[in-house]
C-alpha cells in the first residue's frame, strides 16, 4: 500500500512538475526573470533531486549554537560521530551518517557533504541509549537513510549560514533542533520556519535538553512553543519533548524519522512543497482566463478601421456611380449625356470591378496620412483594451501590444480588402430597362408630335393647303404627342431619380456591410492572430499555474 502510495505521490509531482515549468515557458518574455527564480530554482532542484537515489530520504539536523544538535547525532546513531565540546561552533562542516551505502555518493555530492560516515551494515536505523541493539522489526527499515549534522545557522563563523541556507533548500525532511532558551528565537522563525510555513510534512521539531526544567516549565515552554509554530503556518508539527543526554524522548524521535524513511515519500514531499512556493509566486501574475477575441469585438473593430480608411468616401463613391448609372439609362434622353461629362467615382478610385486587376490589387485612396494612422492605432488600442479586461499584469500590456502590433502592415493590407471587396458595379436594378425603354417611347411620341407640327407649319408657310390633325378630347394629337412626350419623359426621369436615390442608399448600407466583412477578414488575420494567441499563452499559463498549484 505504502509503495502504491508513494508511484502515486510521484506521478502526480511530476505533472505538478511538468505543468509548472509550461508555466514558466509561457510567463518568460512577459515576467521578468527576477520574478521567476524560485521557480528556475525548483525546477533545477527538482531536476537533480530526481535524478539521484529514490532510496535515500536525507534528515538535516538544523538549529542554533547550544541546541545540542550533534550530541543528537550521537545519542540517535549510537556513536561519537559528532564532536561535542564547550567550544562553539563545534560543527564546522556538514556530517553525513549514512544508512545504506548504495546509491548514496551522488546524492551527497549534489549535496556538497563530503565529510561521510557509512553505517556497517545490518545496524539498525537510529537507536536509543539504553535501548538493546538487538535489530527489531521496527528498526529493521527497509531503504537508505542519510542523516545529516549541520553547523549552527547562528555561527559567528563565515560560511556556516551559507551551508545550512544552501542545505534547507535540498534536504527532503528538516529536523529543527532548539533549547528551552533560544526556542523562541527570531532568526529561527522568521528566517527558516516562516518562509517554510507550506513544508509542514517534512519537518520536524525537536525541543532539546528538557531534562533541565521541572514538568510545569517544560509544558508552558512547549505551550508556547507550539502557539509561536502554529502563528507561523506550522499548526499540526508536534513537538518532540527530548534530551540527547538521558534519551527522553528519542524514542519516540527515532521512530517517527524511521516512519518517514519506510514511507519513502519525503524527497517527493519535499520536492511538492516547494512547488508550492514556487506557484504562489506565479499567482499573482494568473487571474482569469479570457474569452477569444468575439465575434462583436472583431467587427467591431473592422468598423472602426473601415472609418479609418476612408470608407465613407467610397460609400459615397458608390452611391453617386449608382445614381450616374441610374441616370445613364432612365433619365431623359434628351439631357441623359450631360451625366456622362462627369467621370464616374468609382473609376476614379479604382473602384471599378472590371477595372481591378487581381495581381494589383491597389486603389487609388489618398495614402494614409497622420489623421488616418492616428484613427488606425486608436482602433487597434481600444480593441487591445477590450480583449485585455480582466488580465493581470504583464499579460494585459501584452495582449494590448500584440493587438497593436501588426499597424504597419495592416494600413498596407487595408487598401487590399477595399480593393478586393465587390461593389456590385455594373449591376442594374430590374426595373432600369422597363424605365429605359418607356423614356424612349415618351421620346419617339414627343419627335412625331414635333415633327407633325413642324410638317404641318411647313405646309401653311409654303401655302399649301393644311389637313386637319386629330384631336382628342379638343387636343390636336400633334400637339398631345410634342407636349406629353416632353412632359412623360420629364416626369419620368424625375420619378427614376427619386428611386435612384433609395436604391443608391440601399446599395450603399450593402457595400458597407460587404467593405466591413472585407476589411474583417484582413483584420482576423493580421491583427486578431496576434492578440488571439497573446490571449491563449495567457490563458496556458492560467491553466498551468491551476495545474502545478493541485496536489490531487
Amino acid at each position: 500500500m505504502s509503495r502504491h502510495r508513494g508511484e502515486a505521490s510521484a506521478s502526480r509531482l511530476q505533472v505538478r512538475l511538468e505543468a509548472l515549468n509550461e508555466a514558466r515557458e509561457h510567463a518568460e518574455g512577459r515576467v521578468h526573470e527576477d520574478q521567476l527564480g524560485a521557480v528556475y530554482n525548483v525546477l533545477d532542484r527538482a531536476s537533480s533531486r530526481r535524478s539521484l537515489s529514490a532510496a535515500h530520504t536525507v534528515v538535516g539536523i538544523f538549529g542554533p549554537t547550544g541546541s545540542g544538535k550533534s550530541s543528537l547525532l550521537n545519542a540517535l546513531t549510537g556513536t561519537d560521530l559528532a564532536r561535542v565540546a564547550a567550544r562553539r561552533p563545534t560543527t564546522a562542516e556538514p556530517l553525513a551518517v549514512i544508512w545504506g551505502e548504495d546509491g548514496s555518493d551522488d546524492l551527497l555530492d549534489w549535496l556538497q557533504v563530503q565529510n561521510r560516515h557509512v553505517m556497517p551494515e545490518g545496524t539498525p536505523v537510529l537507536t536509543v541509549p539504553g535501548k538493546s541493539r538487538r535489530t527489531t522489526r521496527n528498526d529493521a527499515v527497509e531503504g537508505g537513510l542519510i542523516l545529516l549534522d549541520l553547523p549552527d545557522f547562528d555561527s559567528t563563523a563565515l560560511g556556516h549560514r551559507a551551508i545550512v541556507e544552501r542545505l534547507a533548500g535540498q534536504v527532503d525532511v528538516l529536523l529543527w533542533v532548539t533549547d528551552p532558551q533560544k526556542y523562541a528565537d527570531a532568526a529561527l522563525h522568521q528566517e527558516f520556519l516562516e518562509p517554510l510555513a507550506t513544508h509542514e510534512s517534512v519537518i520536524l521539531v525537536a525541543l532539546n535538553q528538557s531534562d533541565r526544567l521541572s514538568e510545569q516549565d517544560l509544558s508552558q515552554v512547549v505551550g508556547s512553543l507550539k502557539q509561536i509554530l502554529s502563528a507561523e503556518g506550522h499548526g499540526s508539527a508536534v513537538v518532540h519533548t527530548i534530551s540527547a543526554v538521558t534519551g527522553t524522548g528519542l524514542g519516540g524521535l527515532a521512530e517517527e524519522i524511521r516512519a518517514i524513511v519506510r514511507r519513502k515519500e519525503a524527497a517527493t514531499g519535499r520536492l511538492s512543497a516547494d512547488v508550492d512556493v514556487a506557484v504562489d509566486s506565479l499567482r499573482a501574475f494568473a487571474g482569469s482566463e479570457l474569452p477569444p477575441p468575439s465575434k462583436a469585438a472583431r467587427t467591431g473593430l473592422a468598423d472602426r478601421l473601415a472609418g479609418a480608411t476612408g470608407a465613407d468616401a467610397v460609400i459615397d463613391a458608390v452611391v453617386r456611380s449608382y445614381r450616374r448609372d441610374a441616370h445613364a439609362v432612365t433619365g431623359w434622353p434628351v439631357t441623359r449625356w450631360l451625366g456622362g461629362i462627369r467621370s464616374d467615382p468609382l473609376r476614379r478610385l479604382n473602384l471599378r470591378r472590371r477595372d481591378v486587376q487581381d495581381f494589383v490589387g491597389r486603389t487609388s485612396l489618398p495614402e494614409p496620412g497622420p489623421a488616418q494612422r492616428a484613427s488606425v492605432d486608436r482602433a487597434l488600442r481600444t480593441f487591445g483594451e477590450e480583449l485585455s479586461t480582466g488580465a493581470v499584469e504583464p499579460w494585459r500590456t501584452a495582449i494590448r501590444d500584440a493587438a497593436r502590433s501588426p499597424e504597419p502592415e495592416l494600413l498596407e493590407r487595408l487598401d487590399e480588402a477595399v480593393a478586393r471587396t465587390d461593389f456590385a458595379t455594373g449591376a442594374r436594378a430590374w426595373w432600369w430597362p422597363v424605365a429605359g425603354v418607356l423614356q424612349w417611347l415618351f421620346l419617339a411620341a414627343m419627335v412625331v408630335g414635333i415633327g407633325w407640327l413642324a410638317l404641318l407649319a411647313a405646309l401653311g408657310f409654303l401655302q399649301f393647303p393644311v389637313p386637319d390633325s386629330p384631336v382628342v378630347e379638343g387636343i390636336p394629337v400633334p400637339t398631345l404627342l410634342a407636349v406629353g412626350g416632353a412632359v412623360a419623359g420629364v416626369a419620368l426621369g424625375i420619378l427614376c431619380a427619386g428611386l435612384a436615390r433609395l436604391g443608391a442608399r440601399r446599395r450603399g448600407k450593402r457595400v458597407r456591410r460587404r467593405l466591413v466583412a472585407s476589411i474583417g477578414e484582413t483584420t482576423d488575420s493580421v491583427a486578431v492572430g496576434p492578440a488571439a494567441a497573446e490571449i491563449e499563452r495567457y490563458n496556458t499559463f492560467v491553466r498551468a499555474v491551476d495545474t502545478a498549484g493541485s496536489r490531487r
